[in-house]
């Protein structure tokens, strides 16, 4: 049998799954940025570092280093930030006459990898505005690696915007972990960037002699190792293992609504799954009940895109391979399910 098996396996070519890694590069001013990948499997990257003509605006512009960064991963999106270093035009005084939205969170609200009129903020913004009546309008105030407390102090600073509806857009790396649960870690895959499957300066390579079996076996064991040890980190980051860092992360998202209320405002949570097993065992099912829970409990309107996006195949709501952030489909799912949810909001009591 493990003849026949070795033998199919070098059939087919078979080798371990590599992809070069992604690369992000900055202005020096912060305020243009590029989400850039190796290869560009759907068509979608619109930026092309190969032509000497874009990556000299970019240089105008001052990022560096781009002739080193399109020999390995030419293919990009453009990223514009404010002042305030959302992914939005400058933030002033509300329009009178209009609803403000802002929309808070990490790289999924920012839209890591997506076109800006493809990401969920300028998706909802249109589809709110679609039905004619009040006016909306929506601002993307997401910051990538931003969890709790930082999402808190985020918060805090929106208010002086006047917002009539905050939504907080959260992920399951969100909570305010200590830092005992926090080493727990394992990033080599994080259920949002594989990096496992980083190519890195020297790929595996198997030899005429090397055992394809052996290989693949010691591959599938790595990759279970590294998959059990994420998947419980994120399942134990609400209950008991991390007990004090879901009591905060509690006592934000009431402050949250509490204030919001207290301006005639609302607060909203809309709950990204992440994008691994949808279309099979999601490996998060329970922490999504244990968030559904309290946020039952505390009358704060939650919106869980779980229902939407189950029974997809993940890798077609992928940005790229080994970039697991929701790409141009799932921005475009969870804006119609938001815009349902907050056409629907009823005013605060």
């Amino acid at each position: 049998m493990a003849v026949l098996l070795e033998a199919g396996l070098r059939a087919r070519h078979w080798a371990p799954e590599r992809y070069h890694a992604p690369a992000h590069v900055y202005s020096t001013r912060r305020t243009v940025m590029l989400d850039c990948y190796p290869e560009n499997p759907r068509g979608y990257f619109d930026v092309d570092l190969r032509d000497a003509a874009v990556r000299a605006r970019y240089e105008q512009e001052g990022i560096v280093r781009l002739s080193a960064v399109a020999a390995r991963a030419p293919w990009g999106v453009e990223v514009r930030y404010n002042a305030e270093r959302f992914r939005d035009a400058p933030l002033g005084p509300k329009p009178a006459g209009v609803t403000r939205v802002m929309v808070l969170g990490d790289s999924f609200t920012e839209g890591q990898g997506v076109r800006e009129g493809d990401t969920c903020v300028r998706r909802l913004e249109r589809l709110l505005n679609q039905a004619g009546g009040p006016r909306y309008e929506v601002r993307n105030c997401g910051r990538r690696a931003t969890d709790f407390p930082e999402l808190y102090r985020t918060f805090e600073s929106l208010l002086a915007w006047e917002p009539d509806v905050v939504v907080h857009a959260m992920v399951l790396n969100d909570g305010e972990r200590a830092p005992a649960f926090e080493a727990r870690q394992q990033y080599l895959n994080d259920w949002i960037v594989d990096q496992a499957r980083w190519a890195g300066p020297d790929p595996p390579r198997l030899g005429f002699f090397d055992s394809r079996l052996l290989a693949f076996a010691g591959e599938g064991v790595h990759r279970w190792r590294v998959g059990r040890a994420s998947t419980r980190w994120y399942r134990d980051m609400y209950g008991p293992a991390n007990a004090a860092g879901w009591d905060h992360t509690q006592g934000y998202l009431r402050s949250m609504d509490e204030r919001m209320r207290a301006r005639g405002g609302r607060f909203v949570v809309m709950l990204w799954p992440l994008l691994v097993g949808l279309d099979r065992g999601y490996p998060f099912a329970d922490v999504h009940r244990t968030l559904d829970g309290f946020f039952t409990r505390a009358g704060i309107p939650f919106d869980d895109l779980l229902p939407v996006l189950r029974g997809r195949p993940p890798a077609s709501l992928w940005v790229y391979p080994v970039d697991m952030h929701p790409n141009e489909e799932a921005n475009r799912l969870a804006a119609e399910s938001l815009a349902e949810m907050l056409r629907g909001l009823s005013p605060a009591r």
